[in-house]
């Protein structure tokens, strides 16, 4: 099993420390980086070798994780020059890439099973499988349903559920043969390119742990939970 992680960012959002650190390195407790972390996990998955997608401070992420041997796994890089977006890294690197493989962030905190969610979609036959968490997002006001100048309905500070995207995708090669290398290439306009194609992605739906380390606030919680959280995240680690 093979796995990209996508670690090329700036990680504007959590300056100011991504000034001197890539984002998927700021530690969190006080003995491991986040990229390390999501290493060790892919490793006790059953991946066996691992590409990271870098640009910003990227030869930082390079010296640090080096050939990836220390976790058990074969670690090559793949180098942006210029921001590609979420998909479109992986384009120029397509043809060296396995018929199924994982894709996902480099700066996330969950405890998914990586390797499950991998079988799933190479099992499933769908050309994309997307990892999605359940959140609430409440109104902070009465809304209030119009109608030709009427209001014909009202909820006080309504709570509304969704389930969003975790940053963690089950890729199949051939779903990427239509865009071309070089060319940024989001993960919206995928989404939207198999949905007009009537080729729904398919969801790997997780209520365990996953938290985005996007924003100090995100960052200040993953340090204040590490502890507790450590035995669940790092397994026999």
């Amino acid at each position: 099993m093979h796995a990209v992680i996508l670690a090329g960012g700036k990680g504007v959002r959590l300056r100011p420390y991504t000034t001197a650190l890539p984002k998927p390195l700021v530690p969190i407790g006080d003995s491991h980086a986040i990229l390390e972390i999501v290493l060790r996990q892919l490793a006790g998955a059953g991946f066996l070798s691992c590409t990271i997608a870098i640009g910003h401070l990227g030869n930082i992420i390079r010296a640090y994780v080096g050939d990836g041997s220390q976790w058990g796994l074969d670690v090559d890089y793949a180098t942006e020059d210029s921001p590609l977006g979420t998909m479109g890294p992986l384009l120029p690197m397509r043809d060296g890439l396995p018929e199924h493989f994982l894709v996902m962030n480099g700066d996330i905190l969950t405890d998914l099973d990586f390797g499950h969610l991998l079988r799933g979609h190479s099992a499933s036959g769908a050309p994309l499988t997307i990892a999605t968490y359940p959140r609430s997002v409440t109104i902070d006001f009465g809304v209030l349903t119009t109608d030709e100048g009427h209001v014909v309905g009202f909820t006080e500070k309504p709570s509304m559920n969704y389930r969003v995207s975790m940053g963690v995708y089950g890729v199949s090669r051939s779903t990427l043969t239509r865009y071309t290398p070089g060319l940024p290439l989001g993960f919206d306009e995928v989404v939207l390119d198999l949905l007009a194609a009537e080729r729904p992605p398919r969801a790997h739906d997780f209520e365990g742990y996953w938290l985005d380390i996007g924003r100090p606030d995100d960052y200040d919680r993953a340090n204040a939970e590490f502890s507790s959280l450590r035995p669940l995240l790092l397994k026999g680690a």
